[in-house]
């Protein structure tokens, strides 16, 4: 029984409706000051109590998407394995490597032609040395004959961290709004690469190359435009490619955006923050290197850099954000030929139901500063 899955929600509010019931009725018969007595009221608050609390967590966990499996839950990593096939023009060849695939949460999903698919795959960084499972998003279009000889553009979709790529389909439906900004004329179809900045877990490696460690920010701006491009029909430069993300993704994409506008012509921040962090989830990202550090930070970045002739996207809200005040250093700091676009709330926190706000609007943004081949 999957930890998100509605039969286990079901069955904990079930267990919990019955164990207040008993205890309701039982609590009569356990009035006495006998041991007994009292290890049975002792017994029965606690089995309740524990149902209550599992119910909404239950609840908590299947709006927000804290963790995907059972498996994440306890910590265990569940590996990927990678073929490799020597044979030319192959998948594996091009280092990605599709391992399953499923309906998208849209009308008329069971059919790719109408609903699209989405490929769950494992790319392989060729310059980076990192191996990570994505979810590739393939709007109808790409199943149509109409469209048979176009390349569509591509977008990075990115979780915050600790969060699981999962969270991108099911608590932030970034396939089902794509599928719905098309179907209003509002956005181009557009293919979606959707992962976790989360690399290489637990740690937080804040999209850097770390010195003698993994080199993140190689995998999201060389190793997964080219895979990708290799592996489905998208282009490969720069205005084919834009990348977004919420909070740490939203970092993430920003950084990614203002480092390698050679690969990414536009980038999105949801929420996002402008400097890396540096605490105990990241341990030392720098090793001593302030020039390293100085880079990270984005508004540093923007004052003492030449600025890309690139787009970028940031969001925030005048209550209930702490990026706030950043967000409008940022817009404040980008000069020609950068270009940038905001969406400032009058309220939101820094939660899937804010971002579930944004993100029609963003695609649109990304949409509109995004070509085909």
């Amino acid at each position: 029984m999957g930890l998100t899955g509605k039969p286990l929600l079901i069955l904990a509010i079930a267990l919990a409706v019955v164990l207040f019931t008993v205890t309701v009725w039982c609590w009569p018969r356990l009035a006495r000051r006998s041991a007994p007595a009292v290890l049975g009221r002792v017994g029965m608050l606690l089995a309740t109590q524990v149902a209550v609390f599992a119910t909404v967590g239950l609840l908590a966990n299947n709006s927000f998407l804290f963790y995907g499996s059972w498996a994440d839950l306890f910590g265990r990593k569940q590996e990927l394995g990678v073929v490799t096939d020597h044979a030319s023009g192959t998948l594996a060849a091009k280092n990605i490597v599709r391992v399953g695939s499923q309906r998208p949460d849209v009308p008329g999903g069971a059919l790719p032609r109408v609903g699209g698919r989405i490929d769950k795959v494992v790319i392989a960084g060729k310059r980076s040395g990192i191996e990570s499972s994505a979810y590739v998003y393939l709007p109808p279009e790409y199943f149509q004959p109409a469209f048979a000889r176009r390349k569509f553009p591509a977008v990075v979709v990115l979780t915050g961290y600790p969060g699981t790529s999962e969270n991108l389909i099911k608590g932030l439906r970034y396939p089902r709004t794509a599928h719905e900004r098309v179907k209003a004329g509002r956005a181009q179809p557009m293919v979606l690469v959707m992962l976790r900045p989360t690399v290489a877990p637990p740690r937080d490696t804040e999209c850097v190359d770390i010195k003698g460690g993994p080199r993140t920010e190689t995998f999201f701006a060389d190793d997964v435009p080219r895979a990708v491009s290799a592996g489905y029909r998208v282009g490969k430069r720069a205005r084919n490619w834009g990348i977004i993300g919420n909070s740490t993704g939203g970092y993430c994409a920003l950084k990614i955006g203002l480092h390698h506008p050679g690969r990414y012509a536009a980038s999105a921040g949801l929420s996002a923050y402008y400097k890396a962090a540096e605490d105990p989830t990241t341990g030392d990202l720098f090793h001593g290197d302030e020039a390293a550090r100085r880079r990270a930070d984005l508004l540093w970045t923007l004052d003492n850099r030449p600025q890309p002739d690139s787009s970028f996207l940031v969001t925030s809200s005048r209550h209930g954000e702490a990026n706030y005040a950043d967000t409008r250093k940022f817009v404040a700091k980008v000069k020609q030929p950068a270009q940038v676009s905001s969406i400032v709330l009058d309220s939101g926190g820094h939660n899937f139901n804010t971002w579930r706000r944004e993100i029609p609007a963003a695609l649109e943004w990304l949409s509109s500063r995004l070509s085909e081949s």
